[in-house]
C-alpha cells in the first residue's frame, strides 16, 4: 500500500469540494472529512501502513486532540499490535473531567511514555500545540506530531517552536489543492 492509494482513497471518500467555512473562520473551496478514511478498514490499513514508516522506534503511545486524533491513533495502535509493534493509545478531552479521575488524558498514557501526537487533518496545528500540552502535563514527552491530512502547510513550524518533530501522511498539495494556512 502506498501514500498514492492514501491520496486516492481521500479523494473518493474525504475530500468534498464547495464552499465551507472552516474552524478558524476561514473560507475554503474544499473540505475533508478524514474520517471517511481513518474509519474505513481499507482507510485504517493504509494510514497504519504509511504512519509506521516513520514513527520513531522509541515510541510507546499514539494519541490528540479528541475527536480528530482518535480513529487515527486508535486504529494505528490495533494494527501496530497485530505486527508486533505495541503502542498505547489515548485521546486528550477538549476540557478537563470534574468527575470520577478527572483530567484530559482518557486512555493507556503513561508518565514517560514517548509519544507520536496525531490528528487527521490540520490546518493550522493548533490541536497538536493543546495536545502537546496536556502530554507534557502529565510527564510524557512528545516524540512526533503526525498528521494524516497537513491542509494548512504550517504545523510543521510550529511543532518546530515546541521542539516536536513533525511528518504528514498527505498534505493538500498531494490532493491538488493549495494550501490553506499560508505556506505555500
Amino acid at each position: 500500500m502506498s501514500k498514492q492509494d492514501l491520496v486516492d482513497h481521500l479523494l473518493k471518500h474525504s475530500v468534498q469540494r464547495g464552499d465551507f467555512t472552516l474552524k478558524s473562520g476561514q473560507k475554503s473551496s474544499w473540505f475533508i472529512d478524514a474520517k471517511q478514511t481513518s474509519c474505513r478498514p481499507e482507510g485504517m490499513l493504509l494510514i497504519a501502513d504509511l504512519a509506521l514508516e516513520v514513527i520513531p522506534s522509541e515510541a510507546t503511545a499514539i494519541g490528540g486532540l479528541t475527536m480528530g486524533a482518535d480513529a487515527v491513533a486508535f486504529g494505528v495502535a490495533a494494527i501496530a499490535a497485530t505486527r508486533g509493534r505495541p503502542l498505547r493509545s489515548f485521546s486528550v478531552r477538549k476540557e478537563v473531567k470534574d468527575h470520577g479521575g478527572g483530567g484530559r488524558i482518557a486512555g493507556a498514557l503513561e508518565p514517560g511514555d514517548k509519544v507520536v501526537i496525531t490528528e487527521d487533518a490540520a490546518t493550522r496545528g493548533t490541536s497538536a500545540v493543546e495536545a502537546i500540552a496536556a502530554v507534557r502535563d502529565v510527564g510524557a514527552e512528545p516524540v512526533l506530531v503526525l498528521t494524516m491530512v497537513d491542509r494548512g502547510g504550517t504545523g510543521e513550524a510550529l511543532a518546530a517552536e515546541l521542539g516536536v518533530p513533525f511528518a504528514a501522511l498527505v498534505t493538500a498539495l498531494d490532493l491538488g489543492f493549495p494550501y490553506e494556512g499560508g505556506a505555500s
